[in-house]
């Protein structure tokens, strides 16, 4: 049985501790929606401020909602729209503190007010996106950044 165990220390130090409990969730699994699913619930439950945590899947055309913890969610994401959309057609973690400024933004919860996506990719090859949404403006900074993409490559790493 895993047992979620309190994070301490700075915030860098915080994401290190997260990412051996993901390891450990991930360890000699290899379906994507069970470690989605458990990864999902690890990070909502570990990280303050979040009203959204999960995965959206790249079927070959568009983004499409996987497990998450948090409201009913969109289920169909295209790439050319969006936060999620930009993190996967660009494949570059997009960061933003106020998704009210950016004009495209989906609003799948209207209590959303700054997002992290982290694109998946494997090689050259787009598995899909983990987004991370928060109810309070400018909640992710640098280290959620690098700390999330960490968990990220986890994640992928994981599906070999």
């Amino acid at each position: 049985m895993f047992a979620s165990q309190r994070l301490n220390g700075s915030k860098p130090e915080q994401y290190a501790q997260l990412a051996e409990q993901a390891r450990a969730l991930l360890d000699g699994e290899r379906d994507r929606i069970a470690n989605a699913a458990n990864l999902s619930a690890l990070v909502a439950h570990a990280l303050p401020d979040l009203n959204w945590a999960g995965f959206y899947f790249y079927d070959g055309r568009e983004l499409v909602v996987g497990p998450f913890q948090g409201l009913p969610a969109c289920v169909r994401i295209p790439l050319d729209r969006g936060v999620c959309g930009a993190a996967a057609r660009t494949r570059s973690t997009q960061r933003v503190d106020d998704v009210h400024a950016v004009p495209d933004h989906i609003a799948c919860d209207a209590a959303s007010r700054s997002e992290l996506v982290v694109p998946l990719v494997d090689g050259e090859r787009l598995i899909g996106v983990l987004d991370l949404d928060s109810p309070r403006p400018a909640r992710f900074d640098a280290d959620d950044q690098a700390g999330l993409e960490a968990i990220a490559r986890l994640y992928v790493d994981s599906l070999r």
